[in-house]
């Protein structure tokens, strides 16, 4: 009992979340450039953030088909092809769970210059 419980926290503290998995599948397979990094679409790209995730899974599994709806999905074909069923799933997730990161860094603006400036 107690090895499967150690065995148990192992696996737990080893492995990624399936929402942080797929927010590296989604950079790493360059998503961002059609879909915005804030998963907001780009020009006539849809938006895929907070989408209901069994929505996306059976696209993204028609496309990793070759099956698409019309001739603008057929792009999205060439970029699911080699995506596994975890792959699917995790990139469903952080799709319909995605939430922005207001905590990075930003650029302080709050710096006054004091006096006139002058020479």
């Amino acid at each position: 009992m107690k090895t499967l419980f150690l065995s148990l926290i192992a696996l737990l503290l080893n492995a990624d979340s399936a929402y942080e998995k797929g927010k590296e599948l989604y950079i790493k397979n360059g998503c961002y450039g059609c879909h915005g990094t804030k998963l907001e679409g780009l020009h006539r790209y849809p938006y895929l953030a907070n989408r209901a995730k069994g929505y996306m899974k059976y696209k993204l599994e028609r496309f990793r088909s070759r099956l698409s709806d019309n001739q603008q999905q057929e792009m999205m074909i060439p970029f699911a092809v080699g995506l596994s069923d975890e792959d699917i799933e995790n990139l469903a997730v952080y799709m319909n769970e995605y939430v922005e990161d207001t905590n990075k860094e930003r650029y302080d603006d709050s710096y006054q210059v004091h006096g006139d400036g002058g020479s």
